[in-house]
């Protein structure tokens, strides 16, 4: 008996697999005829799986558009009243039958279907979700929201504002689409992350932009009238999206006060601000940290970036300040990170590399995890490159990337032994490197390696004939030991035996563009504006549609507004980039920083 009822089981599941397999089949086959626009042969099949299951809204979807399709509007009509007369709760329906009379052009017929479909949601709200979805895929997105909004009215559980919200995100209202999804989180907070994220696509790092105003003055009406925690939360992401770190740490603080437990946040805002370059910004952040943690870590990490802030800034205290801090946490496995800055410090900004090299090698040997000694060694292979031992450096590099494969750190290995045989003229070595890193997972690192992948690729010497590109890398590597003056004779030399045209280049040779650009960054850092503006100004004389001109335009806008006061041609070379360049990666800075010149109000 029990193998017959096994044998009886074994049968039925056999054919229901099958018969599930074939469904499957023929919904695959009715979908190809689909989108080729072969309507009369996806009907039959669709009407075959319909007739099988009439409650699949799918089907009956497809069935009715390929009818609708062939101009069989009768059938639709007579299909949807005969399934309405039969059961009067699936309202839905009227949803459909009322598009079939808008595809013949009887409005009338329409709208009175699609006004029986929302009335009908009073004493049958659970269908608010299906008559708003298939509203919004007729692209009757007004029917849509009501619907939406009368099924939460009616049922106070139910939550479809973010439906609403991307539907007037649609139809370009961004007033009621922010109203949406705050009203969202102020209904489930747990949907932060996700408003977030579809909030991100209308806001910009500007702060002028319509779309940022609308959702700042959105959040701060609500803030008044129903005070929470994820306003905050919000203003200091809008803030921070539009670079201004000190409005997003007032409301950090403003949380933290009210939940004194995690410091997190306020981290990871000082990082960003001075990733961004805005030292003051990100110390404000990191001192609120040192004053407030208790814990003894956190406060190490947040002092390693105050000596990260007042190396950037040269600030002339900065030695004391190591020495301050090492006095306070004391040279040992939890201060690594701190003491590879210092030696940073004195190989970069001191020029002592020998002092140097000993703070790492004392610290090689307080290490105790092999990221603490890839760190370590990293310092010590750049502490060589400084002293000119490239093949002790090399052999560092390797060694990470032998011992942390994959890791971040050993992407940083690679590329240093990339940029390592670049300067020392090995651009086949380096380019198989690069090669690699640009596929890295640091989007930081696969920059750089495509940037020099790039200027190899299109300056290397062929043939043996010499184009530059040793001397080049010669006066980078010159400038990476800060000998900028010698780095800028390497850079004359190469100008020397060439026939040096009226504008100063030689045509048709990608380097001297390089070398130019690179010329302009030394006179920079030796604060001779003027003439990195000539260096620069002889880029675009070769050629102003070049890769480089939107980086040179910037590049002068930013030396006469900083450095040379010079507001009147800042104005000139940001307008270039705004009506010029509008894919360029400044656009948006140099729009900001033209409105403030201008004089305009800034939000």
């Amino acid at each position: 008996m029990k193998k017959y009822f096994l044998v009886v089981f074994l049968f039925i599941s056999t054919f229901s697999i099958a018969q599930k397999k074939t469904t499957q089949n023929d919904f695959q086959l009715a979908e190809n005829y689909y989108r080729q626009g072969e309507y009369e042969k996806a009907t039959q099949i669709y009407k075959k799986l319909y007739d099988k299951s009439p409650f699949n809204t799918t089907y009956l979807n497809r069935l009715i558009t390929c009818y609708q399709q062939t101009d069989n509007f009768k059938i639709v009509e007579n299909l949807l009243k005969k399934r309405i007369q039969k059961n009067a709760s699936q309202i839905y329906l009227y949803v459909f039958l009322g598009y079939n009379y808008e595809r013949q052009q009887l409005k009338e017929l329409a709208n009175t279907n699609y006004q029986k479909a929302i009335k009908s949601l009073d004493k049958n709200a659970a269908y608010g979700g299906t008559i708003g979805r298939l509203f919004k895929d007729y692209s009757l997105l007004d029917n849509a929201i009501l619907a939406y909004e009368k099924a939460m009215d009616k049922n106070p559980n139910a939550n479809y504002n973010f439906q609403i919200a991307q539907i007037y995100g649609e139809k370009g209202e961004f007033k009621k689409m922010f109203e949406s999804y705050i009203n969202l989180i102020d209904k489930q907070e747990s949907y932060l992350n996700l408003v977030q994220r579809y909030a991100s696509k209308y806001i910009t790092d500007d702060p002028e932009s319509e779309t940022n105003i609308l959702f700042r003055k959105t959040l701060l009406r609500k803030s008044i009238s129903n005070p929470k925690n994820e306003w905050n939360v919000l203003l200091s992401w809008l803030f921070t999206q539009q670079k201004q770190y000190n409005k997003a740490l007032i409301q950090e603080k403003a949380l933290y006060q009210r939940n004194p437990t995690d410091l997190s946040v306020i981290f990871d805002l000082g990082k960003i601000a001075f990733e961004n370059k805005n030292y003051e910004s990100s110390k404000l952040c990191f001192d609120f940290i040192n004053e407030k943690s208790i814990i003894k870590e956190e406060k190490i990490d947040a002092n390693l970036y105050l000596s990260k802030i007042a190396i950037a800034s040269e600030n002339p205290e900065t030695d004391q300040l190591f020495q301050s801090l090492f006095s306070q946490f004391g040279k040992n496995q939890f201060t690594i990170k701190l003491q590879v800055e210092y030696a940073d410090f004195l190989t970069f900004s001191k020029n002592n590399p020998e002092k140097a090299k000993t703070v790492l090698e004392e610290a090689l040997a307080l290490s105790r995890t092999k990221f603490d000694k890839a760190r370590i060694k990293l310092k010590l292979g750049d502490v060589l490159v400084f002293t000119s031992k490239f093949n002790k450096a090399l052999i560092y590099f390797s060694q990470i990337q032998t011992q942390l494969k994959n890791h971040e750190l050993a992407q940083q290995a690679r590329f240093k032994v990339a940029q390592t045989s670049y300067f020392k003229g090995d651009f086949t070595w380096a380019k198989a490197q690069l090669k690699v890193l640009k596929g890295s997972t640091t989007q930081l690192i696969a920059n750089d390696a495509v940037d020099l992948f790039l200027k190899i690729s299109d300056n290397e010497p062929v043939d043996s004939i010499p184009s530059g590109l040793k001397q080049l890398a010669r006066a980078e590597l010159l400038a990476y030991q800060n000998k900028d003056e010698e780095a800028l004779s390497e850079l004359e030399g190469l100008f020397v035996y060439k026939e040096i045209l009226p504008n100063g280049l030689v045509p048709g040779e990608v380097i001297y563009d390089d070398v130019l650009f690179f010329q302009a960054k030394l006179f920079i850092k030796q604060k001779k504006y003027e003439e990195a503006i000539l260096s620069l100004a002889k880029i675009i004389a070769a050629d102003n549609q070049g890769f480089l001109t939107d980086d040179v335009y910037y590049m002068v806008a930013e030396i006469y507004n900083n450095n040379l006061n010079n507001t009147e041609k800042a104005q000139e070379y940001y307008q270039k980039i705004i009506f010029d360049h509008s894919s360029s990666i400044y656009l948006v800075e140099a729009r900001k920083k033209y409105r403030k010149l201008r004089g305009d109000k800034v939000q």
